[in-house]
């Protein structure tokens, strides 16, 4: 093979030099335009504020019950502090940490950790780190894992909730957080389980419902009643209600749970499926999700395990947050 002549060679060096530093232009400017801040809530953005729908651990066996919890700062550029608040999805009350996330920092926490014992949601808040405040800060993401000693598992992304305008904070112990599309995304307040499998085929879910709204240095408001839908495979609606004197539900989908007529399990029978859909009576914006464990996930062909946030359907203005 006959080397290339001199000046072809040199040519071809200065061709391939200046396709590198066009190459090296388009992957240094950024890829496409920010995601818009007036997209609702969604566990597939960056927000303000990130709702984690459920963690659990246990204080004596945290290897076999724990939530593994991830919070990333997507910013090149700023600090921001994040107000975490833990809520009992019992007593409904807060207990609340500080954590601090440089540019591009991510960082894992475990329930086992701060909350032991405890089951319930958190909250998260982008503040300004030097006052506290509320911050217009869209750049907050997150994922948590789930593990329950009951068998339940999956991976969940956060909730986010962009602000929608520069924040201002006046000198107080307090600060108010309205999810009325102006200041905040609204939030959800008819969600749906997309399907709903059959008990009968040994599949149990796990349902997750939690209240966005109340005084986070006090309690988190209460759920009150539902009202929901449940359709069979043949789209035949079966109507029920329940009511929650706590701000989190956590109901296994069961004959006794789910009170329709004809039973959960005559609707829902073995070879079918269906999906619910539901909404507070008080009109409180509400985030979950559900769990599906199969314990014969790992021998028969179509069990699975798995887990997912709600679908949103509609959303309202009326949430706040203290």
């Amino acid at each position: 093979m006959q080397p290339l002549p001199h000046h072809v060679y040199s040519r071809l060096l200065l061709i391939f030099a200046a396709l590198s530093i066009i190459s090296g232009l388009v992957f240094a400017a950024d890829p496409g335009t920010p995601y818009p801040a007036d997209v609702s809530i969604s566990d597939q953005k960056a927000g303000s504020v990130l709702i984690f729908n459920y963690y659990s651990s246990s204080a004596s066996t945290p290897n076999r019950e724990n939530t593994r919890i991830n919070i990333t700062n997507t910013n090149e550029n700023l600090n921001v502090a994040v107000h975490l608040f833990f809520i009992d999805g019992d007593s409904c009350s807060p207990a609340d940490y500080f954590i601090c996330l440089t540019p591009n920092q991510t960082t894992t926490i475990f329930a086992s950790d701060f909350d032991p014992g405890t089951t319930g949601y958190l909250i998260a808040i982008g503040v300004d780190p030097q006052t506290g405040c509320p911050a217009n800060f869209n750049y907050l993401i997150g994922d948590e894992y789930i593990k329950l000693t009951a068998g339940f598992q999956a991976n969940l992304g956060a909730e986010a909730v962009s602000a929608m305008t520069n924040l201002t904070c006046s000198i107080s112990p307090t600060a108010m957080i309205s999810f009325d599309g102006t200041m905040y995304g609204k939030l959800p307040m008819l969600l749906a389980v997309d399907n709903v499998s059959s008990r009968a085929e040994g599949n149990r879910t796990l349902l997750i419902i939690n209240s966005i709204d109340g005084n986070l240095s006090e309690s988190i408001n209460k759920i009150g009643g539902i009202f929901g839908i449940l359709y069979s495979q043949l789209e035949a609606p079966f109507s029920f209600t329940f009511q929650m004197m706590t701000c989190q539900v956590r109901k296994e989908l069961s004959d006794q749970s789910l009170r329709t007529t004809p039973r959960f399990s005559n609707v829902i029978p073995t070879g079918s499926v269906g999906w619910m859909k539901f909404y507070t009576t008080s009109g409180n914006p509400i985030t979950g999700a559900a769990l599906v464990f199969n314990p014969n996930a790992n021998s028969v062909a179509n069990a699975y395990n798995q887990g997912h946030n709600l679908h949103k359907l509609r959303t309202n203005g009326t949430g706040s947050l203290v």
